[in-house]
């Protein structure tokens, strides 16, 4: 597999109070296309920071970010959000639903900001949703479906767009054990068979198990890095 992403020195540090934290300390990091790459470590350990500035969601204080070539660290801020919109896709631990529209009109937002014609959107937002095993939920609200039901309708949101790089922030961290391996299940069937890059966080190491890499991080720093599929 080609590289797709690659990180190269990447040290954020911010200022609390008299003391200045280091968020991330000098990461370099290749991530393959197609990978399902899942960043371990505990609170405060960087993996959430890390994975806002490679998504463009927050700036670093050095290093770069390349996607494909195209610096994201340089990239300005009028450009990024269509740069997002266009070959991204998130999925959050609160899911982020918006409570006043259905299953369906949730997942068609992102359509809507790309003027796909209303008709197309819902074909393919209703398809996400049945293959997500909604199909009795499509015209339920947000607050008339479970916390699995719910997440399976932001990850059917998140690839409604078909993305080439889906980032994941904890989203089983709400959910119950059982739950939590329906979801990881589907997610990770959908993002193999679509061919999608999987950026997931994650502090539990069960379901780091289920990428083709874990990156562990403590203090900013990356300190080991298993490949699942050789066994290392």
């Amino acid at each position: 597999m080609s590289s797709l992403i690659t990180i190269k020195g990447l040290t954020k540090k911010y200022r609390l109070g008299q003391e200045v934290i280091t968020a991330l300390d000098h990461v370099d990091l290749d991530i393959e296309e197609g990978e399902f790459l899942c960043i371990l470590g505990t609170s405060g350990s960087g993996k959430s920071t890390l994975l806002h500035i490679v998504a463009g969601l927050e700036k670093s204080t050095r290093g770069e970010v390349l996607i494909k070539g195209v610096s994201m660290t340089k990239m300005k801020e009028k450009n990024m959000a269509s740069f997002r919109r266009k070959h991204m896709g998130f999925i959050f631990q609160s899911y982020n639903l918006i409570s006043s529209l259905t299953a369906v009109e949730n997942v068609t937002l992102p359509l809507i900001f790309d003027r796909t014609g209303k008709k197309e959107r819902e074909i393919r937002a209703k398809k996400l949703l049945v293959q997500m095993g909604l199909k009795n939920r499509l015209k339920n609200k947000s607050t008339e479906m479970s916390g699995g039901q719910q997440q399976r309708v932001s990850i059917a949101r998140a690839l409604v767009n078909n993305p080439k790089i889906l980032f994941a922030d904890e989203p089983t961290g709400n959910l119950d054990s059982k739950t939590t391996k329906e979801i990881m299940d589907v997610l990770t069937d959908k993002v193999r068979s679509a061919g999608v890059t999987l950026i997931m966080v994650t502090h539990d190491i069960e379901i780091a198990e289920y990428g083709d890499r874990i990156i562990y991080m403590k203090d900013g720093k990356i300190t080991k890095i298993v490949d699942n599929r050789r066994g290392e």
